[in-house]
């Protein structure tokens, strides 16, 4: 086993790489910015180094600065996490050259499934279902004609990179120049390529992924599927394992077909499969991520399969001892994004200090975090302030274990998306599995607040944190004031008990 890995992230996927590690007896490196010196990834890493100012391309994106550290630390492999660097080709290549181990797939593997255009070639190849539209990147014209052929809706995708950016929905053909021109200007301006592409855009889709893990030595498994269908601006906010869709049969189907993709790229490590489904349960390939996703945990929590500790093994050199019938999935696991943002406003990022934090726990109840009272939220870098994840026995309990999770989660200091989570857990529709990627547009009211059961000892715990009023030591509040404090302290939602 390596005896020391540098993380070249921030945040709770930081948070989380040091954790494995540190159960795999090894050491760490962090690495922050100038926003990240009071950062909870800084404090747990046995060894930590300044690498630049608070923007990304100062810091976390600059590759020489973090092979500096790796060398001056003696790390001897990097994990990359999620985000930043860990899709980029050419920090793959240059920790090779540097004779660092990087803790993901191949150079080759990152380019050809980096690419969308490419991935949808290959994809094609090994004769994947996928989505009607162009064979690769398109011109204006070409667009256009394709777009005739094929017939609205369609989408416009950015060939490179992803999490939403360059991605536009089109129904009608006067909407399409217009549609065309913006998705290019946000491609360019996200990932300095403008090029394109157009498919078909299936109605009601859900967004199903296929988690896999390959080693070496060209064995490859799956951990079956992640539904990922509740989103806003093309981003995942709640996930969920098994997915509530799909059966048996076509869980089979799309494991088979994860692999197969894997096994076309020669891929190594921990990686990500994902499909467009529609009400049929016909599935067609989207694209593959070359790193660990966020919403990772889901998968984890059914199968009891440790993803960051297999992606360092592997590179270590070890090799699966599972075969793919020996990968069981108990039970249903749920996770919500913690979001400093605003639901009422399009879901803008809310920065600030976080003057209370009380984190909810239990059986079955799991935090990914790196955040702590006092911590400051910086406008620098994404919102998500945890990932909540529960585990029950059923969707149902699982929902209602989520419901009583969220309600004990108390953020004070600035505006979160707890209160939106919350109602969508008591949404008919979401319970009963009838969900698809326009779920919160279907929904307006969900993002406007409602009535939200908060525990009168919690909010008693933050009004004495925070010194929201001036109430001699011992003095007791009547219940019926619960409410006029919980405003008083900017908690979302209306009824406080």
């Amino acid at each position: 086993m390596f005896n020391k890995i540098l993380i070249a992230n921030r945040g709770e996927i930081a948070v989380r790489i040091i954790r494995a590690c540190k159960e795999l007896g090894v050491s760490t490196v962090a690495v922050y910015s100038d926003a990240d010196r009071r950062s909870l990834h800084v404090a747990l890493a046995d060894e930590a180094y300044h690498i630049g100012g608070s923007a990304p391309g100062e810091s976390y994106l600059v590759i020489d600065k973090i092979l500096d550290v790796a060398k001056k630390s003696g790390a001897e492999a990097i994990h990359p996490g999620f985000g930043f660097l860990s899709e980029n080709e050419e920090f793959a290549k240059r920790c090779e050259k540097a004779k660092i181990v990087f803790i993901g797939p191949s150079a080759k593997a990152i380019r050809l499934m980096g690419d969308k255009i490419t991935a949808r070639k290959i994809a094609h190849e090994a004769k994947v279902p996928l989505v009607p539209g162009s064979e690769g990147a398109v011109s204006d014209v070409e667009a256009s004609v394709v777009v005739d052929e094929i017939g609205y809706p369609v989408m416009i995708k950015a060939s490179a990179g992803g999490g939403g950016k360059g991605m536009r929905l089109v129904r009608e053909k006067g909407e399409f120049e217009s549609a065309l021109r913006m998705a290019r200007s946000e491609a360019g301006s996200a990932f300095g390529d403008d090029s394109v592409f157009v498919e078909k855009f299936v109605e009601q889709p859900r967004h199903i992924e296929i988690q896999i893990i390959a080693d070496s030595y060209g064995n490859v498994i799956h951990l079956f599927e992640r539904e990922c269908s509740i989103q806003r601006r093309h981003q995942k906010v709640i996930e969920e394992a098994p997915s509530s869709a799909i059966s048996d049969r076509t869980r089979k189907k799309m494991g088979a077909v994860a692999v197969k993709i894997a096994k076309a790229v020669d891929y190594q490590g921990a990686g990500t499969v994902e499909f467009i489904m529609d009400q049929k349960q016909n599935f067609f390939f989207l694209e593959m991520n070359t790193r660990v996703q966020v919403e990772h945990p889901v998968t984890e929590m059914i199968t009891g399969f440790d993803i960051v500790k297999w992606m360092i093994r592997i590179a270590d050199g070890e090799k699966l001892p599972f075969k793919q019938s020996q990968i069981e999935m108990k039970g249903h696991a749920v996770e919500c994004r913690v979001y400093a943002e605003d639901p009422e406003t399009n879901f803008m990022p809310s920065p600030g200090t976080i003057d209370y934090l009380r984190v909810p726990s239990g059986p079955g109840i799991r935090d990914d975090s790196s955040i702590y009272s006092g911590c400051e939220i910086t406008p620098h870098y994404d919102p998500m302030l945890s990932k909540l994840v529960v585990w029950a026995d059923t969707r149902e309990a699982a929902i209602e274990k989520m419901a009583s999770a969220l309600r004990e989660y108390i953020v004070i200091g600035l505006k979160t998306n707890i209160g939106f989570l919350l109602r969508v857990m008591g949404e008919e529709e979401f319970k009963e599995g009838k969900i698809d990627t326009g779920y919160i547009e279907r929904h307006p009211e969900l993002l406007k607040p409602g009535d939200i059961d908060i525990e009168p000892v919690l909010i008693a715990a933050a009004l004495a944190m925070n010194n929201a009023d001036s109430v001699e030591s011992g003095e007791q509040r009547p219940a019926s004031n619960w409410k006029l404090y919980g405003r008083k302290l900017g908690l979302s939602g209306g009824q406080v008990l």
